[in-house]
């Protein structure tokens, strides 16, 4: 698979117009190496959100469905270049919000859909993409919408898995 040039890389941004949410949407290779690529993205970053064990936490612990953490992906964005709902649009244009722990064929509470916010500002924004969004499909959107709780970088050799590994599996169409 060859990834698209990231444009973004060419942008010089300002710490100023930066904010952050944060996204789940199945494995975070493909959500991180597409969301990057959406103009005005400044930085994408894999981690772990919003489960109940303990800090750090590993990779090979997530994947035994007991921490409640999700694979998700820090987009650091700039508003004057790309707003959230445009941003959100995106997102929701990668994952299926209708299946509960669950993109393509990955499976399990660490694939679940998410969208967790650092700024309460951003909150009907969300609610009202989602609102639209669930005008397109008969069954329920499922995708949580919750505050951030936790977060924590995923390992080195998950960042820009897809940059480094370019034939590796992805759920994710970059046409």
């Amino acid at each position: 698979m060859m990834l698209p040039y990231n444009k973004n890389l060419d942008l010089i941004f300002k710490a100023e117009n930066l904010k952050t949410i944060y996204l789940a949407g199945g494995c975070f290779w493909g959500t991180d190496a597409y969301m990057a690529r959406v103009h005005g993205v400044a930085e994408t970053e894999s981690g772990y959100a919003n489960g109940h064990a303990l800090l750090p936490v590993t990779y090979e612990g997530v994947c035994t469905e007991t921490t409640g953490y999700a694979e998700t992906v820090k987009v650091v964005y700039d508003e004057t270049r790309v707003n959230l709902t445009h941003l959100l649009d995106e997102f929701f244009s990668i994952t299926n919000p209708t299946t509960l722990n669950k993109q393509a064929n990955d499976i399990g509470t660490r694939y679940r859909s998410g969208i967790y916010y650092v700024d309460e500002a951003d909150v009907p924004v969300i609610e009202a993409v989602i609102a639209n969004v669930q005008k397109s499909y008969d069954q329920p959107v499922v995708t949580t919408v919750e505050p951030l709780t936790s977060y924590q970088p995923a390992e080195a050799y998950h960042q820009n898995y897809l940059e480094k590994n370019p034939n590796g599996y992805c759920h994710v169409k970059f046409n």
